[in-house]
């Protein structure tokens, strides 16, 4: 297998010429992407959830386009319609926005339920069916979803459905004072994001996926990842707890996030990284764990404290 490190530092580096201070954000997204997976950014405005996205479809020389999603955006200004050319008389296709390497939705829940479902069959199966065709979406295609989670007025909440389809959510946060500094001094004179050069091309990308599903879990890790989501169905104060697509994203992920760290083998700490990401937002809490004040993320915290973690140490564990 591929030594993944030097190619993943070297992605993180050039990201960070532009965002600053958010080196483990910044590895989760790309986490993602090697697991051909998508990525719900749940944030105030104005901390860079946009500008991560440009710059990670820069990075990698892929195709990106964005869509404001409000209340009256229709499916068909995600997916594309059909129209006739009076020229040719005949009926063309006209792509819409989701036919990208990399789609931002900014502000999905600001759109409603029918429009948030144009993107389900485009999430889950790489693909857009319209009128009876079905279309193929470019390989990689991966969607980084953006909410607010303060200003919830004229929003429709995600469906679990949907919620369930992006491999991981994350939250940049504000910065630091010094690099709220660095910030302004870095874009005072112009935005390095327009001088940001790839350093990996799109036909790289399906090798190092490859190479990510080749990294190797050990039997106890394994056991670990599934007793954890399990945990998450039998804990007190969650109704609904993690399905099995939750744990093929956590071994997935847990097999990307070794590879980048130049392992070819998973250990517990990758998958304690990513528990909370891959499976907070699954979970809906009883009314009574909303009572007692209990976030999702707090409760796969408290699992993950909980459930005993293999001790072997290196590639033996679990072998």
């Amino acid at each position: 297998m591929a030594d993944l490190l030097p190619t993943a530092e070297r992605v993180l580096a050039n990201v960070e010429k532009v965002i600053l201070g958010k080196r483990q954000e910044i590895r989760l997204a790309f986490t993602a992407l090697l697991c051909q997976g998508h990525v719900l950014i749940e944030d105030v405005p104005g901390v860079g959830k946009t500008t991560l996205a440009k710059s990670l479809a820069r990075s990698l020389a892929l195709s990106f386009q964005r869509i404001q999603f409000t209340p009256d955006l229709l499916p068909s200004d995600v997916t594309g319609l059909s129209y006739f050319n009076q020229k040719t008389q005949e009926f063309q296709f006209r792509a819409g926005p989701v036919f990208a390497n990399v789609l931002l939705a900014d502000e999905i829940n600001r759109a409603t339920p029918r429009t948030q479902s144009a993107l389900l069959e485009a999430m889950e199966e790489r693909q857009v069916t319209t009128e009876g065709e079905t279309r193929m979406l470019p390989r990689p295609f991966i969607v980084l979803a953006t909410e607010n989670p303060i200003e919830l007025e004229g929003t429709f909440p995600l469906p679990e459905a949907q919620l369930d389809r992006f491999l991981m959510r994350i939250s940049l946060g504000y910065p630091t004072v010094d690099e709220e500094i660095l910030i302004a001094q870095r874009f005072l004179a112009d935005s390095p994001l327009d001088e940001l050069s790839p350093v990996l091309t799109a036909s790289e990308l399906p090798g190092l996926v490859r190479s990510c599903r080749g990294v190797y879990i050990g039997e106890a890790v394994s056991r670990y990842i599934a007793e954890i989501v399990r945990a998450t169905r039998e804990s007190k104060g969650v109704a609904l707890g993690a399905s099995p697509r939750a744990t093929l994203a956590l071994f997935r992920g847990s097999q990307a996030l070794a590879a980048i760290s130049g392992r070819d083998y998973v250990l517990p700490d990758d998958v304690k990284a990513l528990a909370t990401p891959v499976l907070a937002h699954r979970l809906i809490l009883t009314s009574q764990g909303r009572l007692h004040g209990k976030a999702a993320a707090n409760v796969v915290d408290e699992i993950v404290e909980r459930v005993p973690a293999p001790v072997e140490s290196g590639a033996a564990v679990g072998g």
